[in-house]
């Protein structure tokens, strides 16, 4: 049985584990291998997920795991951008735990957290051609809003993120 909270430091080095391997599974074909790596060096190291899991601000809400028999098979996190608005900044799964329905469990407790902190509407972006991420947000209510540069990555090298929104229902 999955259960989905809040993460703490005995999570570090499972979340480090599924954003690293979903990250390389998500973008090996969409993103240089040099990209990729230096992304997962700067983002999904111990020392700054262990800051992350004890650090909550207004624009960081902290980690959250999906856990199954002790291993983590799921992470994400989100916080805010501006007055009522949350964003969701990172959800990956073990890539050989997709389509069970944990995705959808992570996103859904980030989301409630937001609401509850006041929240009224959730952004995400997603790298443009990410057929696995695209489908998946769009599925669970996520409404295209246009295209960005790609955080972190060379825009004249062509690399662009599709910006989601949805609104919530209150």
């Amino acid at each position: 049985m999955v259960e989905v909270r809040k993460a703490g430091e005995e999570d570090v080095k499972g979340i480090v584990r599924v954003c690293s391997e979903g990250y390389r599974h998500t973008y090996h074909e969409l993103l240089p291998q040099k990209y990729i790596e230096q992304t997962i060096s700067e983002f999904y190291n111990e020392k700054r997920v262990l800051n992350e899991t004890s650090h909550v601000s207004e624009g960081w809400n902290g980690w959250y795991v999906a856990v199954d028999d002790g291993d983590v098979v799921g992470a994400g996190g989100g916080g805010f951008t501006g007055e009522g608005v949350a964003e969701l900044f990172v959800l990956y799964l073990d890539p050989s735990r997709k389509r069970e329905g944990i995705g959808s469990k992570l996103l859904a407790t980030i989301t409630e957290e937001q609401a509850k902190r006041g929240a009224r509407e959730q952004l995400v972006s997603v790298q443009k051609d990410n057929f696995m991420g695209i489908p998946f947000y769009e599925a669970v209510g996520f409404v295209y809003q246009g295209e960005q540069p790609t955080f972190s990555l060379p825009e004249e090298k062509g690399f662009v993120s599709l910006r989601y929104k949805k609104e919530f229902v209150r």
